[in-house]
């Protein structure tokens, strides 16, 4: 399994580092790492970008806004790191950050630096190194809904995150916002786009309850243990946690779920882990989070097509970047597919309730 670690590679063009003056900041928060400076990038990833930055002998995670970007409260790497360093100590699967820069001359925008954590990674096709047996696929979806749990039950007050946001009113502003981010950023005529936004404001349930919620959560954005697929050791990508209903988290993970019996454009534009013999169904993952919370989800198809809608969105967000010249990422020419697949799959809950 070590050879399916999640790895860096090459830096893609236009979204280099200055290493020149990377180098003099390392030194000051790393006086005893001595030796060269290299740096790599992850590639996946459609937001915030990170790098591996080996100095001397040690391996440090560099984070850091997409270039480009104009949506400033999309990429608070202050906010980030500052929830990363409170929730580490009662959430033990987050990254442990080491330092945050606020100083511009640097890179040209804030960031901050975390240890790493090795691990496998599984995005959208299962490595054929992976041979999952249905016991065991099945055990891997129960873990990753039991950790989200886990976040929606951490004590966020104890933990220093009462501030992290604003819950009253928070579904309502949610839809309100993304509706907004949708016609900020449009370049296309979905036809989709007006009934799900009209039918989201006219159907908002009444929030249950509040927690700490990672607003992304799915398997490319856990860390798996290498020698135990099913046991998680990390969970990644931060920059969108709140305070808010528990629901809209459960309804993100199922909105990057994909089950056997779906179109054919929303399994070619989401991961396949999910369509291994012996995994759960959407069904099942709501089966299993209600069986341990005893919430009331009798208005999930709302959340679930709240959340293709909101991902519907951010894959708009970045395409419009990539349309304006403003990042030269060649994987996102092929977006606007991913974001008519998922209107669709909105579309079609809507019509038939059924997750």
């Amino acid at each position: 399994m070590s050879d399916l670690l999640d790895q860096p590679s090459k830096i893609r063009q236009g979204e280099e580092l200055d290493l020149a003056k990377l180098k003099p900041y390392l030194h000051t928060q790393f006086p005893n790492e001595t030796g060269d400076l290299a740096v790599r990038q992850f590639p996946s990833g459609h937001s915030n970008l990170t790098y591996s930055v080996q100095i001397g002998a040690r391996e440090i995670i560099l984070r850091r806004p997409p270039f480009g970007s104009k949506v400033k409260s999309a990429h608070d790497m202050s906010r980030e790191f500052r929830v990363l360093a409170k929730l580490r100590i009662v959430y033990p699967p987050a990254p442990e950050v080491l330092a945050f820069c606020d100083d511009d001359s640097v890179l040209g925008s804030p960031f901050y630096l975390m240890q790493p954590i090795r691990g496998i990674i599984l995005r959208k096709n299962l490595p054929p190194e992976i041979n999952l047996a249905p016991e065991k696929a099945r055990q891997l979806d129960a873990s990753l809904i039991d950790n989200l749990i886990r976040l929606h039950q951490v004590d966020y007050a104890a933990a220093g995150l009462g501030d992290l946001g604003k819950p009253e009113g928070y579904l309502s502003r949610q839809v309100r916002g993304w509706i907004e981010r949708y016609h900020n950023s449009k370049t296309h005529d979905y036809r989709e786009v007006e009934k799900i936004s009209s039918w989201l404001q006219e159907n908002l349930p009444a929030t249950q309850s509040t927690s700490l919620i990672h607003n992304d959560y799915k398997f490319d954005n856990v860390v798996l243990d290498p020698s135990d697929l099913t046991k998680i050791i990390g969970v990644l990508d931060w920059e969108m946690a709140t305070l808010g209903d528990p629901l809209t988290d459960l309804g993100t993970t199922l909105s990057y779920w994909v089950d056997p019996t779906d179109p054919e454009e929303l399994k070619q534009n989401l991961s396949d882990v999910t369509i291994q013999p012996g995994s759960l169904t959407r069904a099942d993952v709501v089966q299993h989070y209600v069986s341990k919370t005893n919430c009331d989800a009798s208005h999930m198809p709302f959340y679930l097509v709240f959340a293709r809608f909101k991902l519907a969105v951010i894959v708009q967000q970045i395409f419009y970047r990539y349309q304006q010249g403003l990042t030269h990422d060649s994987r996102f020419a092929a977006l606007p597919a991913r974001v008519s697949a998922l209107l669709h799959a909105a579309q079609s809950t809507i019509q038939t309730s059924r997750i």
